[in-house]
């Protein structure tokens, strides 16, 4: 079997990928992977043929712009119209070489959905997020002011829509683009049991749990209790890590905070806490036993999977989602502000109640008991047999 494969520019989009890719090549299957270059050593890791989008005008590759994405959909329109026709000729030719018999690409790599329609062959979406249809899209808390400014926007919209048309993409509307329906075969990393909604998908959606790598350098616990504070790599919080250090400052707690390269001075640090651009996440969660998070996918699945308790502070409508189906679950605490009292309270509560380790033992249960890579490669092999 040979897939194409799409993916946005994004460490939160591709590193779940791996496992399945490595799952696939072991099995003697060809994956054609199409990203950029700061991801080619992991791809090529994997055992993927490693095809290089870079230095296409593609201008998802600007970290502020793929931020924008998920805020402003009128922006992300554009942009994935832009971004696709600037791939076009390249992704066009590559595929005619290779003969996939299976695209698979990222929910949001719509130029890879849009490549399956123009060359007519079958579809299978990569949903790194929670899976969304009607029911699940409330989670995500749109504004009248947002709808607003979507019907606004509308004739820029199907202007977009008509440049992709007259480069041969059979699409009628925005819908036919970002929107999958029950008929969509469709991978998603994460449980039915954290999935909201999930009993209004068809069995076309497989939820194989979240890809968990091993822990590749082991981070001593030099305290009874360990709280790890992280915003992602994309984020940027100065306030957020200053107030984390100054509340977390002398506890009992060893405190470890991943700042993600982040330049700004925090002012003088304790020796209960220990700073880090990066850290190996899933060391760190291994021996957590709260997280401090922005609510990104992985991070909070990767956390989970360890059963440790969170204290959720989203930043996007995506993260928000995310961290209401916490929330419901009983695995978390919501931090209303920045506030260093607010901070030390929530943390403070997750390491005294331990129903929130409860409820996060739960999820973490019900990640263990999916069928992972292997009921995905299944999966895909059934749909490309057809």
């Amino acid at each position: 079997m040979k897939i194409a494969w799409f993916c946005v520019p994004a460490h939160g989009h591709t590193n779940p990928t791996l496992g399945l890719i490595r799952e696939l090549t072991g099995h003697g299957h060809e994956v054609y992977y199409f990203s950029f270059e700061l991801f080619r050593k992991k791809i090529e890791a994997a055992g993927a043929y490693f095809i290089p989008c870079d230095g296409y005008d593609f201008e998802m590759e600007d970290r502020e712009n793929a931020d924008r994405v998920g805020k402003d959909k009128v922006f992300a329109t554009e942009l994935l119209v832009s971004s696709t026709l600037a791939l076009d000729d390249m992704v066009s030719l590559r595929i005619r070489e290779i003969k996939p018999d299976l695209i698979v690409s990222d929910s949001v790599a719509f130029w890879g959905k849009l490549t399956a329609l123009k060359h007519g062959i079958p579809y299978v979406s990569s949903t790194t997020t929670f899976a969304f249809n009607r029911f699940s899209a409330r989670y995500m808390k749109e504004s009248p002011w947002d709808i607003a400014k979507m019907l606004f926007a509308m004739p820029r919209i199907q202007k977009q829509i008509k440049r992709l048309r007259d480069k041969g993409y059979p699409v009628k509307g925005i819908l036919d683009i970002v929107q999958n329906d029950n008929e969509t075969n469709t991978i998603v990393y994460t449980s039915k049991y954290f999935q909201p909604c999930s009993d209004t998908f068809s069995d076309r959606y497989h939820f194989i749990g979240p890809s968990i790598r091993p822990v590749a350098q082991p981070i001593e616990k030099t305290a009874e209790k360990t709280v790890y504070v992280s915003m992602g790599t994309v984020n940027k919080n100065p306030e957020l890590y200053r107030s984390c250090v100054q509340a977390l400052a002398n506890t009992p707690w060893q405190v470890i905070v991943s700042t993600g390269a982040n330049p700004e001075p925090l002012g003088p640090v304790p020796s209960n806490i220990q700073l880090y651009d990066t850290v190996d996440q899933m060391a760190v969660l291994s021996i957590a036993d709260a997280f401090l998070t922005h609510c990104g996918m992985n991070s909070v699945s990767e956390a989970l999977y360890f059963h440790v308790p969170l204290v959720l502070f989203p930043q996007t409508p995506e993260q928000g989602a995310v961290a209401k189906r916490v929330l419901e679950l009983g695995a978390g605490i919501l931090l209303e502000s920045a506030a260093q009292e607010r901070i030390l309270q929530a943390v403070r509560t997750l390491l005294q109640e331990p129903s929130y380790r409860q409820g996060a033992q739960r999820i973490s249960d019900s990640f263990k008991a999916c069928g992972g890579a292997a009921e995905a490669r299944t999966f895909l092999e059934e749909i490309a047999s057809r």
